[in-house]
């Protein structure tokens, strides 16, 4: 019996179009005869629009938000064995069996979505409420790394509110514990959505002002002198890693153009470093995977330096699935075809799912 798996993406951030982007992507991958695909878009504006079964590849990515045909449905509508529906053109009157978040960013890889399907009890790729939450927010996710003991780049942080009654001292406070070059980030995007390289106090003040914009706190971490490395996870309680691939930007860093646009970047895959390199490397991001308790998948980033040291930069808790991405790139490298990826990712949805079956919600 085919799987009933509904497409979760677009969603109400800054990251819509590279969740379209990933949805095209993965639509093609889709064994069409183990999967029934159900696509399921979230405008912009947060509105939810659930299409008829696609029966092949969308070849424009504009198709897929359902302007064509779709019906506005109820997210809960989602489990139909618990909330009735009567959409006129959704022909299956069941449930989805499997959710696929293919969402970027805020109102989607944060957790929100999830506790929504925790709540509905529908089985979904990714990780859960807490690891979502926590990767998705920088300065949380860098204080819990920071609890485990993993090593990193220096950082400080501000709120809105922080910034805008005192900006001069923010600066001096960076300046003398960071120094210049500096990177401004919105705490809670993707992508590089907002992120600025700083040289100076005044493209410093400018990039708060930028990185505000898309969120009410910024942190600042030191710039690196370092190879940009990563390596995929996949895996629940016992996870495993791809090999470790190399991004080498011919931009000033690795930019949003550069990841979804124009390509303007080099991968290396695998990276051309030592046996010893490979394995910290890969021990530090199973051991961020557990300090956040993660589950199905994370790409994580390292920053490696001349004398070898391996600094973590991040996880992303729902890394890209578009043709440019590293992580599915990565696992191709390993060993595990686009398809068969997607596969185990399903799979380890519903091994997820069944374990938490067992939880005793009574006392």
């Amino acid at each position: 019996m085919k799987i009933k798996l509904g497409l979760l993406y677009g969603g109400k951030s800054a990251e819509h179009q590279v969740s379209l982007q990933t949805a095209k992507a993965v639509i093609k991958a889709l064994d069409l005869s183990k999967y029934e695909i159900h696509p399921i878009y979230i405008s912009e504006t947060g509105e939810w629009k659930r299409g008829t079964e696609l029966l092949g590849p969308v070849e424009e990515v504009e198709k897929l938000k359902l302007t064509d045909g779709g019906d506005v449905v109820s997210p809960v509508s989602l489990n139909q064995e618990i909330f009735p529906t009567g959409l006129t053109n959704v022909k299956e009157e069941s449930s989805i069996d499997v959710i696929f978040p293919l969402l970027h960013g805020p109102n989607g890889e944060d957790g929100t979505v999830q506790g929504l399907l925790e709540l509905l009890n529908i089985p979904y790729v990714g990780n859960g409420v807490l690891a979502s939450a926590a990767g998705m927010d920088k300065v949380v996710m860098k204080n819990v790394f920071a609890q485990a003991g993993i090593e990193q780049a220096k950082y400080v942080s501000y709120i809105r509110k922080e910034w805008e009654k005192a900006p001069e001292a923010a600066y001096d406070k960076i300046e003398t514990e960071l120094g210049y070059p500096c990177f401004v980030k919105p705490a809670n995007l993707g992508s590089s959505v907002g992120i600025s390289k700083c040289q100076d106090r005044a493209s410093l003040a400018v990039a708060f002002r930028e990185a505000f914009e898309y969120d009410r706190k910024v942190i600042v971490e030191e710039g690196i002198i370092g190879r940009e490395v990563e390596i995929g996870v996949l895996g629940n309680d016992e996870p495993i890693c791809s090999v470790v691939g190399e991004i080498i930007p011919k931009k000033d860093f690795y930019d949003y153009k550069a990841k979804y646009e124009d390509g303007d970047t080099g991968l290396v895959i695998p990276a051309e470093i030592t046996e010893d390199e490979h394995n910290r490397i890969q021990e530090v991001a199973i051991k961020a995977f557990k300090a956040l308790d993660c589950s199905g998948l994370v790409r994580a980033d390292f920053f490696l330096t001349k004398d070898s040291k391996v600094l973590m930069n991040e996880v992303n808790t729902m890394p890209g699935f578009t043709p440019f991405s590293m992580f599915p790139l990565l696992w191709q490298e390993a060993g595990v075809s686009y398809p068969k990826l997607i596969e185990t990712l399903v799979e380890l949805a519903i091994e997820r799912h069944e374990e938490k079956q067992k939880i005793k919600y009574t006392f």
